[in-house]
């Protein structure tokens, strides 16, 4: 089944057509669609509306339709909308007469003025082969690498601050949890969004710019539903602060991040640090988590791979649920390579459901009885292969390289299970523009005009980023150069007169939540009054 089909989540379906006046009662659990009147109307909307379900199951794929559960008697559909899917170019749906744009598909108008999303990049990625990053880590073994210049060469044509926003690029995930009616439903909702936030890393070997003071970003996604805008609030430590909310009221969702990168001689080791925070207001519910830790194999010789290994903890601090998710490290042979497993348990400790999967891929989950009958026969059977196993040779210490684990085959499902998440399939050229999803491509696109509209801190005007974007590595260079060189001379300039540095958008706090430091945003970023932004480019 391939990407584009893949919008429904659950198990079993007649093949033959239900009856119209099932189908006339139909919910629509996630996804924003493009539909007039409020969020709660959206939520649940007539088949008329949509034009003939009927037409609509019978050109659906037989594999897709395998896929759609109808919940008899009523038979409601649930129908997941992924967030870069053409669902009403698939069924047929008419939505001319509700939101207002015309034609069937066609994008509505960006606030960033944006209505057509690019699919590539101005110029593909150049070759690394001819640099050695052993000539400039060699004596950076155990330091910080946030204080570290690197060359050009080994970044991505993107800031960090636009690598935050790749959490959004499943925020289809936020919008179905924000309508789910049961607590457990949102927390499996919410928890695959967390695993989702880091899968875009995935391959991502490139390193991305480091933002610069005061450097902010802001993307406004109406098709999504969403907008955003992040902050460099300090640049040593270096910390990024974000905050997203929902264009139909129905999220917020914000975060401070100041990651510790270090160098351990074959890897470099990013751990998170800073608190992420999701409200689903319709539901007075906040949730808080931090990402995994993320590895970089290789940096000297060899293939660069990446794992994501630690545990991450999401609480919901209405009820006292709580989901732990296990990314698992690679291991002997590469047997857990990217694998996720969890639960989700309530105050008392009482485990509600089980989660499985990988973070590269895909996330399941079932009931905990049925998944410990699975692993207890999944134990006896792989006890007969131990003998086998133990025979084979381990790696010795002393090799040069950390072996590219071999692709294990996908995740096994086991018999009951609920699909919770599944990855964008990434477009065909994506090995030449960096390993970047299709949503990550966009996020430095810049149209004629889009100037008088962006703060003049954005980082889509870094002339370092588009040069490197544009394949001018000359001038990616020179200009980031410039740049850091400017950046040092302000805080000498500030140092001389005894000032400090003011942030914009976000002020330093305390999680409402956690209590734990943290930036929180205050507000006015999209009233755009851009006159005490300071000169940054």
């Amino acid at each position: 089944m391939n990407g584009e089909e893949e919008f429904f989540d659950a198990v079993t379906v007649p093949r033959s057509c239900p009856p119209r006046k099932d189908l006339e009662s139909v919910a629509l659990v996630a996804g924003w669609w493009p539909h007039a009147g409020s969020p709660r109307e959206r939520s649940s909307c007539s088949a008329s509306t949509f034009g003939s379900w009927e037409e609509a199951f019978i050109t659906l794929d037989v594999s897709v339709r395998s896929t759609l559960e109808l919940q008899v008697p009523a038979c409601r559909v649930r129908i997941l909308r992924e967030a870069n899917q053409r669902v009403t170019g698939v069924i047929h749906v008419d939505t001319s007469k509700s939101n207002g744009i015309g034609k069937v598909g066609e994008r509505p108008p960006q606030e960033n003025g944006i209505q057509k999303h690019r699919t590539s990049l101005p110029a593909p990625m150049f070759t690394r082969s001819d640099f050695s990053v052993w000539s400039i880590l060699k004596k950076c073994i155990g330091l910080e690498l946030s204080k570290i210049t690197m060359p050009i060469a080994f970044n991505e044509p993107l800031s960090f601050l636009q690598r935050i926003t790749e959490y959004m690029e499943h925020v289809y995930l936020i919008h179905k949890a924000s309508c789910q009616p049961q607590p457990l439903e949102r927390m499996q909702s919410v928890a695959a969004f967390a695993v989702s936030a880091v899968a875009s890393q995935w391959e991502r070997t490139g390193k991305p710019f480091n933002p610069l003071l005061g450097e902010t970003y802001e993307l406004t996604r109406e098709d999504l539903g969403f907008r955003f805008i992040s902050e460099q609030v300090s640049h040593h430590p270096p910390i990024s602060a974000f905050y997203s909310e929902g264009l139909h009221q129905d999220f917020l969702f914000h975060g401070s991040i100041y990651p510790k990168l270090k160098f351990w001689g074959k890897s470099v080791e990013a751990e998170p640090r800073g608190t992420i925070t999701l409200e689903l207001l319709k539901h007075d519910e906040a949730y808080t988590w931090t990402n995994p830790t993320c590895c970089v194999h290789n940096v000297i010789i060899g293939k660069l791979w990446i794992e994501q290994y630690g545990t991450v903890e999401i609480v919901n601090h209405r009820n006292g649920d709580k989901c732990v998710l296990h990314f698992k490290p690679c291991g002997l042979f590469g047997k857990e390579l990217h694998k996720v497993e969890g639960y989700i348990q309530d105050k008392n400790k009482k485990k509600l459901f089980m989660i499985y999967g990988k973070w590269t891929e895909c996330l399941w989950g079932l009931d905990p009885a049925a998944y410990e009958s699975f692993k207890k026969q999944e134990r006896r059977t792989d006890s007969l292969r131990k003998t086998k196993l133990d025979d084979c040779p381990e790696k010795a210490d002393g090799d040069v390289v950390d072996a590219v684990p071999e692709a294990q085959e996908t995740v096994q499902v086991i018999p009951g299970s609920k699909l919770l998440w599944r990855v964008n399939t990434r477009p065909p050229n994506s090995a030449q523009m960096y390993n970047f999803t299709s949503f990550t491509v966009s996020l430095n696109e810049l149209e004629t005009g889009m100037e008088k509209i962006l703060a003049p801190t954005d980082c889509r005007l870094r002339p370092d980023i588009r040069g490197m974007e544009n394949g001018n590595m000359d001038l990616a260079s020179q200009e980031k150069e410039r740049l850091e060189e400017k950046q040092r001379e302000a805080r000498r300039e500030r140092a001389r007169e005894e000032a400090e540095w003011q942030t914009r958008w976000f002020h330093r706090g305390s999680n409402p939540y956690t209590g734990t430091p943290d930036w929180l945003y205050v507000g006015g970023y999209f009233e755009r009054d851009f006159s005490g932004c300071p000169d940054i480019y």
